[in-house]
């Protein structure tokens, strides 16, 4: 008997590990247009480790799942400020956001 729960315990905690490692996360990133959310889903897609990424151009957030044993949030706001667009958490160089078309150059907070 005591082996038989010991065993369910144990197959209880691995399951927990292995669905707790899949984080989602939203954070504001902004941007203008679909250019923007192709570039902006691209440029988080490019972390090792996201799973999903979806940006609205509407509210300017992406939600973002990625598995948290690979990346971080973090890494993610990096990836994407990189591509020329500012996060809550990262500001773009102004040499990536003055790559940005015209159209895709969005009002930038001081």
């Amino acid at each position: 008997m005591k082996a038989i729960y010991l065993t369910m315990v144990i197959a209880l905690l691995s399951l927990t590990t292995v669905f707790g490692q899949v984080k989602t996360e939203k954070f504001k990133v902004y941007g203008n247009c679909g250019m923007c959310e192709n570039r902006i889903e691209k440029a988080a897609k490019s972390v090792d480790g996201l799973t999903t990424a979806d940006w609205s151009k509407e509210s300017k957030m992406i939600e973002v799942s990625f598995d948290s044993t690979k990346t971080d949030a973090h890494k993610i706001h990096m990836a994407i400020a990189k591509a020329g667009h500012d996060t809550e958490m990262h500001k773009a160089s102004n040499e990536a956001y003055n790559k940005l078309p015209g159209c895709c150059q969005y009002e930038r907070k001081e």
